[in-house]
């Protein structure tokens, strides 16, 4: 029986909830919501599970310290206690990464650096020499977290970030990042089959999400992980999730998914992200102005990021276009849900549609809304349907 150990996930802020969810249908076991990302449980071979299939979480940090600190001396003694030369071979470089909150101690750099050599002297202790510090592409990642009382160790068994499926070839200005596309396609409450509609897609987020979640593409299944290269590493188990994850993949064939933009440089970078995707032909693009598309089908979801000026120019032309969004969306999609992702607090005060949900988000660092809008059919289309 494989031993049980500990792990957290950490996510977009906002999304904690619906990687609860997720977490559960991929078999994790003591499921705990924190600020950031969410605990469970599990033995290594759930650990590859959620590197490979959780399309919300952006990194699976394994626990293996926790304990009350008062000074920089006793977080030296917690990192020195941790048997660092069992799970990693010295060869491999480190990076090591310190948050905190309501943490009383002066400095975070002197803390990183007390880990750091508490790590390294482990390893002269046991293997004669030390790992070499790599901060921009390590092998191994160390994460700490410090609280008022506890700081807890992880190892990063993910490596780069999980949102970096290794898909996305191509990108405009400031895309929206997989993990974060993903969790806004669950909380709209879309699955494969229901019509899907991006009609501001920039380089396609939504669009290429949507279609690995429609073929039950595993989002990890193109790329490599940090715990490959861990000591406890079980490539025989490893090999099997990816062969039976490649097994359920679904024939790749057109989908009710659709994408549009004004530009077509926009849509030429959605190509060649579904193309490098091997998805070609799954998704239905065109060019056109949003406030004279038509919808696709009889009912679906939009979900779209529209554009957030922050020049004054900008934010003055958003002033004009967000009416004359609402107006669209009312008179041509009617029987539709629509999600509007964005940090504009101009948007709900002046599009002219009453949200019946707003839920906080955040995209790095900035605070935004998902804004839900069930359109209705009004009195423009009641009469447009009399006079046929």
């Amino acid at each position: 029986m494989m031993p049980t150990w500990n792990f957290f996930a950490p996510c977009p802020r906002g999304l904690e909830t619906v990687l609860a969810q997720e977490l559960r249908e991929l078999n994790a076991a003591e499921i705990c919501i924190a600020n950031g990302g969410v605990h469970f449980s599990g033995d290594i071979r759930l650990c590859y599970t959620v590197n490979l299939q959780s399309r919300i979480a952006s990194r699976v940090l394994w626990q293996v310290a926790h304990e009350r600190y008062q000074n920089e001396k006793d977080v030296y003694q917690v990192a020195s206690a941790v048997a660092w030369e069992t799970w990693f071979d010295p060869a491999l470089t480190i990076r090591v990464k310190v948050d905190a909150l309501r943490c009383p101690l002066n400095s975070l750099d002197f803390v990183t650096l007390r880990i750091k050599d508490a790590v390294c002297d482990v390893f002269r202790t046991h293997a004669g020499k030390r790992p070499s510090v790599d901060t921009d592409e390590p092998d191994i990642r160390i994460h700490a977290f410090l609280d008022a009382q506890n700081v807890t160790l992880y190892i990063d068994t993910t490596g780069e970030p999980l949102f970096k499926r290794g898909l996305r070839k191509q990108t405009i200005d400031a895309p929206l990042r997989e993990n974060l596309a993903a969790g806004i396609l669950r909380l709209s409450g879309w699955s494969p089959g229901i019509p899907l509609f991006d009609p501001m897609c920039g380089s396609g987020t939504f669009l290429l999400e949507a279609a690995l979640i429609s073929l039950d593409i595993a989002p990890g299944a193109q790329r490599h992980f940090a715990f490959e290269k861990l000591q406890n590493f079980d490539a025989r188990s490893w090999k099997q999730q990816s062969d039976q994850c490649i097994k359920r993949q679904k024939p790749k064939v057109s989908l009710p998914i659709y994408g549009s933009d004004l530009y077509g440089r926009a849509l030429d970078t959605t190509r060649a992200n579904l193309a490098a995707a091997g998805l070609e032909g799954t998704v239905q693009l065109k060019q056109a102005n949003m406030l004279e598309i038509s919808a696709p089908a009889l009912q679906g979801i939009l979900v779209t990021n529209p554009p957030y000026g922050e020049r004054m120019g900008e934010s003055e032309a958003l002033a004009e276009f967000y009416p004359l969004l609402g107006d669209m969306l009312k008179k041509k999609f009617a029987g539709w849900k629509v999600y509007l992702f964005s940090a504009d607090a101009q948007l709900p005060k002046l599009i002219g549609l009453a949200a019946s949900k707003r839920t906080p988000l955040y995209n790095g660092a900035l605070e935004c809304r998902l804004f839900e809008y069930k359109i209705v059919a009004g009195s423009m289309r009641k009469k447009q349907q009399q006079t046929k």
